[in-house]
């Protein structure tokens, strides 16, 4: 089968699709269109579809060829398109090019894994978003998915209880056939999925009520997690063995965890640094303080020095992030930010102009220029 829809429509996709993308869509899709699973008239077709569509997009070289020539360039066409005067049987006798020289620069005949062979099941992602404060300090938490658990009344066969899946008479269990084509080179042959077992290598007759065939349920699942103090946006953690059912007896996936970080409106982290603006008065850098600060870990002291400027910073050790791998924390850096009153009573007005007058000759000409206007402002 040779199917004219884009091969990206038929997994649901478009062309920037990872590899694991196309791995989940073929796997949901063949799940759901199943023909030991869905009934309905046109599952095989889409099935045979789905398959062929990933059979390609899933080869780095044959998704290359795809997206540059379109079906000509997977069905060995690329370079000869929009030549005039050959009708059907023309250059169509090269279909199965690809696969021809496929196989002569990969040392011949196709080498396909037993289809009965335990297989690992599919890994997980989950997405946890978490308060900025549990990210530094870690929490305890539980997360809540779906996914397939090996079925208990079959054990994973597919086949009803009491009875066994049975060894597809087409393919002889490999879960290939070979089809033989006539081209301008003479006859070749090809390997394609069996249209029987639909590449299982066996054939269920009497598929187990529970799980209709599939050998997996899909199953509510929860689980406790323990977030890592320290914990940054984007970072994961892999719970081993809680993913997708393997096959075949294969081991369970593996879950990830992706975290994701509400933002503070006190506090910016970059990497296991902390900082955050400190308000402090005209008088408290003028003449220096010893203040109380908040950190994510509490309060702490600061000393501020007399005559300390606007935009100071300071550094305070070990109050910053937990690192992951490893004991410490890392800093938080403080930046000073002197607040200017918007209205003054007439005491600190004239306490003002004092300090002004009191200055003398130590004023510049650009300070002489604020300190005047200051005065006629405050008349």
């Amino acid at each position: 089968m040779a199917t004219s829809r884009d091969y990206y429509d038929i997994l649901g996709l478009d062309k920037n699709a990872s590899e694991q993308d196309i791995q989940r869509a073929y796997r949901k899709l063949s799940k759901k269109y199943h023909p030991d699973i869905n009934k309905a008239p046109d599952a095989e077709e889409k099935f045979k579809e789905v398959n062929e569509a990933y059979e390609v997009l899933h080869d780095k070289q044959k998704r290359a060829q795809y997206d540059q020539f379109g079906q000509a360039g997977v069905n060995g066409q690329a370079g000869f398109g929009g030549q005039g005067g050959y009708s059907s049987g023309g250059f169509n006798d090269f279909s199965g090019f690809g696969d021809i020289f496929s196989d002569l620069f990969n040392g011949g005949a196709r080498q396909h894994v037993d289809p009965t062979a335990p297989v690992k099941g599919d890994d997980l992602d989950y997405t946890m978003t978490i308060d900025f404060m549990d990210a530094i300090k870690g929490k305890t938490t539980q997360v809540t998915y779906t996914r397939s658990e090996t079925c208990p009344t079959c054990q994973g066969s597919g086949a009803e209880k009491g009875t066994h899946p049975i060894t597809c008479d087409k393919c002889h269990g490999s879960g290939y056939m070979t089809v033989t084509q006539q081209s301008m080179l003479g006859v070749i042959q090809r390997q394609t999925l069996c249209d029987k077992c639909h590449g299982r290598g066996v054939v269920i007759e009497h598929p187990c009520k529970t799980c209709h065939g599939k050998g997996v349920e899909d199953k509510q699942q929860t689980l406790e997690v323990k977030v890592p103090a320290g914990i940054d946006n984007g970072q994961q953690i892999r719970l081993s063995g809680q993913g997708e059912a393997g096959k075949n007896g294969g081991p369970y996936g593996d879950l990830y965890i992706v975290f994701r970080i509400r933002p503070s409106k006190d506090f910016t982290r970059r990497g296991n640094t902390i900082y955050t603006k400190i308000p402090i008065s005209f008088a408290q850098a003028t003449l220096g303080d010893e203040i109380r600060i908040n950190t994510v870990h509490g309060e702490t002291s600061l000393k501020i020095p007399a005559g300390t400027q606007p935009g100071t910073k300071f550094t305070i050790r070990g109050e910053g992030v937990p690192y992951l791998r490893g004991d410490g924390k890392g800093d938080q850096i403080s930046t000073v930010e002197v607040v200017i009153p918007k209205s003054i009573n007439d005491k600190q007005k004239q306490a003002l102009v004092d300090f002004v007058k009191a200055g003398g000759s130590s004023i510049t000409p650009q300070e002489k220029n604020f300190f005047e206007r200051l005065k006629d402002k405050l008349g």
